[in-house]
């Protein structure tokens, strides 16, 4: 099997080339194709990338190119993981809002609307000329952020898509840890959105584990996702680390101001990296890896590309999926994160139990907003930016919606094509 990944060159990458090293016996990958404008650093990933494979004694081999319809000629699946504007525009995200004392990040916010508006665009130009050359069976699998927005831009264009993020696997893996049992053995109850969701169950054997767990390891546990034990304790439930933009909101508007952008981390962290990577006698995966974030990026990629091309029996994968009735407050067309049964033939969420109205009430907040979002980020126009923003749950004044339109605009002009038409 061939696999593609778009957006090859990123530090993320051997993250994928390590999981896929490690599980030759259900991912029978023989080429991987890595993807990249940059010349410089996908070349060094991918001379890493070869050197991880034959470490493990895996016979794949890795290509680079900068060519997308030579990459994806012939892929069985193609991962795209793009950041449009690099990490230079991800510094705008995290700071141009706090002008309005709004929260500044990536991917949710006007930060998030500022991503979205660069990215989708770009991913859909990508996935037709995917079409065109792999073929319309070919499965995309989307990493990138804002996953939910850029999922269902993806979905709605017909394409064969799912959307993927590692906050779920990552918390399936602490909670098999803390409880002492096979991370394959946690079932999780995952409700919401991509970056706004909850685990309202934590199954082993049928048995919710989850009282236990914030009982015995709460204060770990809430350490972990920046959220008050005694609310988790009281809600019975662990939001994702994204929540405490929501439900901290001027707290930590306050600290971003006052911290190095997360931007400025994470671009000394991938110097780092290309430096460790481009040393010949590296051959296992760094420790500062880890500081790049994304952890267990490399086994939910891996598993889900698997149950996609496999040719085996369903799998249960937590995915960014159409809702399709599952949340019934929601359109049907709208993306949900959930637990998902995946096959050869998609993802197909599984049926859910009510959603308590205090999340019920964020979810569709949100998703309202994200259809406006798709809608600017489709259509252009400072006007549709502006009603995005006034949607969202973390802007909702008029003052500062205009305001921020204006901003995101300006910031981001090089890189959204009507707004310098």
């Amino acid at each position: 099997m061939k696999l593609a990944v778009v957006g090859g060159g990123s530090t993320y990458t051997p993250e994928l080339i390590d999981g896929i090293a490690g599980r030759r016996t259900t991912l029978d990958v023989d080429e991987i194709v890595l993807i990249d404008p940059d010349t410089y650093r996908v070349d060094i990933v991918g001379e890493f990338g070869q050197r991880l494979l034959d470490h493990a004694g895996h016979p794949a081999r890795i290509r680079t190119t900068n060519n997308l319809e030579e990459g994806v000629d012939g892929a069985s699946a193609v991962l795209i993981q793009l950041r449009v504007g690099g990490q230079k525009a991800r510094r705008s995200d995290e700071t141009f809002p706090h002008a309005c004392g709004c929260v500044g990040q990536e991917t949710t916010g006007a930060g998030g609307l500022a991503k979205a508006l660069r990215t989708v665009p770009v991913v859909l130009d990508i996935a037709e000329r995917v079409r065109k050359v792999a073929g319309d069976d070919t499965w995309i699998v989307n990493f990138t952020n804002p996953v939910g927005i850029v999922t269902r831009a993806l979905l709605r264009e017909g394409h064969r898509a799912v959307g993927l993020c590692n906050v779920a696997i990552h918390l399936q893996r602490t909670f098999a840890q803390l409880l002492g049992v096979g991370a394959n053995d946690v079932r999780l109850e995952h409700t919401g959105l991509n970056h706004l969701s909850w685990e309202r169950g934590v199954y082993v054997d049928g048995v919710d584990r989850l009282p236990e767990l914030l009982g015995q390891h709460g204060e770990y546990i809430a350490e972990h996702v920046s959220v008050p034990l005694g609310w988790m304790r009281r809600m019975n439930v662990v939001p994702s680390y994204y929540l405490k933009y929501f439900y901290s909101h001027d707290k930590i508007v306050e600290q971003q101001r006052t911290e190095r952008p997360r931007a400025d981390v994470v671009s000394d962290v991938e110097e780092e990296l290309l430096k460790v990577y481009a040393d010949p006698e590296v051959v296992t995966k760094p420790e500062a890896l880890e500081k790049r974030g994304g952890a267990y990026y490399s086994e939910a990629a891996v598993q889900l590309v698997h149950a996609l091309t496999g040719g085996g029996p369903a799998e249960e994968h937590v995915v960014n999926v159409a809702n399709n009735g599952i949340l019934p407050f929601l359109p049907d067309d709208a993306v949900i994160e959930a637990l998902s049964s995946v096959d050869g033939t998609g993802a197909k969420p599984l049926a859910a139990r009510p959603v308590e109205p205090l999340f019920a009430g964020l979810i569709s907040h949100v998703t309202a907003y994200e259809n406006l979002a798709l809608e600017a980020a489709l259509k252009g126009g400072r006007d549709r930016v502006a009603d995005a923003l006034l949607a969202h749950p973390l802007v909702g004044q008029y003052d500062y919606a205009d305001q921020l339109a204006d901003s995101l605009v300006k910031e981001n002009q090089h890189l959204l094509p009507w707004a310098t038409a």
